[in-house]
């Protein structure tokens, strides 16, 4: 079974960046499907980024040119590196790969 282990999130203020990881782990996994959603109180979990090959990614329009999705040489980790954050990029951002969900790590944004 396919374990996805998240890291990466934490406090910053407006305008600070931080670099989001999720981690295969139990079997392999290389999805080029694999995406970021995040989820705020109350809303449904929405798209954030997908597609971690390179020259293949698709953004919400909230984050375009300031978050970049990647992902390592062996396919098992992916990033979502977020610089100039904003307060309304708060919310627990969730990696999706193989069909299986990733714990979750909360990113706060203070203005």
């Amino acid at each position: 079974q396919v374990q996805l282990v998240e890291s990466g999130g934490g406090s910053v203020r407006a305008g600070g960046s931080l670099r989001l990881s999720c981690t295969a782990v139990g079997r392999s996994c290389n999805d080029a499907n694999a995406g970021w959603y995040r989820q705020i109180p109350g809303k449904e979990r929405d798209l954030v980024a997908n597609g971690p090959t390179p020259g293949r990614h698709i953004y919400a329009i909230s984050v375009r040119g300031r978050f970049t999705v990647s992902r390592n040489d062996a396919g098992t980790t992916v990033y979502l590196h977020m610089d100039n954050l904003k307060s309304e990029d708060t919310g627990t951002d969730y990696c999706n790969s193989c069909n299986h969900w990733g714990q979750g790590t909360q990113v706060t944004v203070s203005s």
